[in-house]
């Protein structure tokens, strides 16, 4: 008997698994606040250079003509944001005049920012604008570094120490780093706490979905999953509307950090893993926490009949074969892992390639930022109901492996888009990105249960460690486009296709309970490549019985 029987035994998906799920996923939705946060609080509003000071000749022609002897102006006919004139070109007050070969210098008492829209970003703070522009792209560096660093900190530190106990302290680090963003006037501090805000990224994803996982029935995990997506696209619309209420940056930073310290509360309350406690040896603690499942769920009387053995019978097979080992070289050892193991790399690291290359800047569609977040956060929620639709009547595999060839086919098809048709862009960008969230969202799910328990948590730490890095090399391979317009959505595109192909490799988890151990995932995979060969040898029997030889039946 599998674990699983025994949860339905406690009421399935029952009350307990209903209120821990929300739990588990309101945080979620607020961490999408975070990942999103640098497309508000670094917004880049227009500028240009400050006029030299204590100059009599401004208060006589006026703000607007002085800026115009100033300031040359851009091909798009807005003033320069990275150059003045040396010396005041009044010859430009004329109608139709121009000056060719006027010297210019940078801005060497600063800029002016028009603040209508953002009344105060780090740009505008730290003037991270012009030779200093890089800074910015710097800042969500550490961020995603951070995310790349708690993948395989708190990866390996769930599978020692369990689900429960990486997951609280990521609350608290969250509630304290994110406050202490707003707090300090550093641009290196700032820099520093959002490595320590991406951190927590790993730690609060990876142990709320296998919390989630673990504690749900097998009929209720691709439900369960496809919320936690949900979860995080209703976060991105709560960014778009807090941002627009919340202009300036600092109380926008402290008003999606406040409540983890409410998360981290009531994170006390949840249960720890029965899955890991059994693993580990602590059936004491595991009884203990299924008998208040069974309570809550309704089922009082099935759990106080629970005992040490009988627990022990449901999880006996699968974990009598070996005990856990904490090597992330276990990732590579058996045949069956290491295939796994390799296709992962290559979907984690494509899926999020593309999908930060295109949502984590959304100045560059040209459209108000916070209508491109709201369309960018409304498209996951059609995209995942039929992510929904094929992972339960169809399976993961053929969802993950459309949805990356689909949403690369969009990307790459959106370079033969003219540049001036800029909403066809962001329209058809916003397709692709749907799909991709749907797909990031379902290979979550898909990557929890093709891992043993045993190993899943530094499984999947690991392909989140891929996928940072993919979010990583997502700015550099942005940053290409100064060289050719061509190498970013092939760039995109052509990696996520390459994933959608890996995928069809990766072994079908629909309706499969979850294996419990290396061995026991082993040998499921011996059985299924016996069966397939017993299936192949009983054709060639019939066929041979009916006087037909294979090779002409092929023919």
């Amino acid at each position: 008997m599998a674990f699983t029987d025994l949860l339905d035994a406690l009421g399935g998906v029952g009350r307990f698994q209903l209120v821990s799920t929300a739990l588990l996923l309101l945080p979620c939705s607020l961490l999408a606040c975070h990942n999103f946060l640098q497309n508000f609080t670094a917004a880049v509003p227009p500028h240009h250079c400050q006029s030299p000071a204590n100059h009599s000749a401004a208060a006589v022609y006026g703000s607007g003509a002085w800026l115009r002897a100033t300031v040359p102006l851009h091909p798009l006919g807005l003033p320069e944001p990275c150059r003045r004139f040396t010396r005041p070109q009044w010859a430009l007050l004329s109608p139709n005049a121009s000056v060719d070969g006027a010297a210019t210098e940078g801005c060497k008492d600063g800029w002016v920012y028009d603040r209508s829209v953002f009344p105060s970003t780090i740009v505008t703070e730290w003037d991270l604008v012009c030779e200093a522009r890089t800074l910015r792209d710097l800042a969500q560096s550490a961020y995603m570094a951070g995310v790349l660093a708690g993948a395989a900190v708190f990866g390996s530190l769930a599978d020692r120490l369990g689900r429960k106990a990486p997951l609280v302290w990521s609350y608290l680090q969250l509630a304290v780093s994110g406050a202490a963003t707003a707090y300090f006037s550093s641009f290196g501090t700032y820099c520093f706490c959002r490595f320590l805000m991406g951190m927590t990224f790993s730690g609060i994803i990876l142990n709320s979905l296998s919390l989630v996982v673990e504690w749900m029935p097998t009929r209720g995990r691709t439900v369960a999953g496809i919320l936690l997506g949900y979860s995080f696209t209703s976060g991105q619309l709560i960014l778009a509307g807090v941002a627009y209420l919340i202009r300036p940056w600092r109380w926008l930073q402290f008003a999606v950090s406040v409540p983890f310290l409410i998360f981290f509360l009531y994170s006390w309350w949840l249960p720890e893993s029965s899955r890991w406690l059994l693993l580990h040896g602590k059936t004491q603690v595991a009884l203990k926490n299924l008998r208040k499942v069974a309570a809550m769920n309704g089922r009082k009387e099935e759990g106080e009949r629970l005992t040490k053995e009988v627990v022990s019978s449901y999880i006996q097979s699968e974990f009598a074969a070996g005990r856990p080992s904490n090597s992330v070289l276990d990732l590579f050892r058996t045949p069956a892992i290491r295939k796994v193991t390799c296709c992962l790399m290559v979907v984690w690291f494509s899926n999020s390639l593309a999908y930060y290359g295109l949502a984590m800047d959304l100045q560059k569609f040209g459209l108000s930022v916070y209508l491109v977040q709201v369309l960018f956060g409304v498209i996951d929620i059609p995209a995942m109901l039929v992510a929904t639709t094929t992972m339960i009547y169809v399976g993961r595999r053929a969802t993950v492996a459309s949805f990356l060839i689909l949403a690369g086919l969009m990307v790459i098809s959106n370079m033969f888009v003219p540049e001036d048709m800029q909403s066809l862009r962001t329209a058809q960008a916003a397709l692709g990105k749907g799909c991709l969230a749907s797909s990031f969202i379902c290979v979550y799910l898909f990557t929890g249960e093709l891992y043993p328990t045993e190993i899943r948590q530094m499984g999947m730490g690991f392909a989140s460690v891929n996928a940072r890095l993919g979010g990583l090399a997502a700015p550099l391979l942005t940053m290409l486009g100064e060289f050719s317009a061509v190498l970013p959505p092939v760039g995109f595109g052509a990696p996520s296709i390459l994933a959608g192909l890996a995928v069809c490799f990766l072994a079908e988890t629909r309706d499969v309970p979850l294996v419990e151990t290396i061995e026991a995932m082993e040998r499921r995979v011996k059985e299924r490549l016996s069966r397939n060969d017993a299936e192949e040898k009983g054709e060639e029997v019939s066929l041979q019985q009916l006087g037909v030889s294979p090779l002409k039946e092929t023919i």
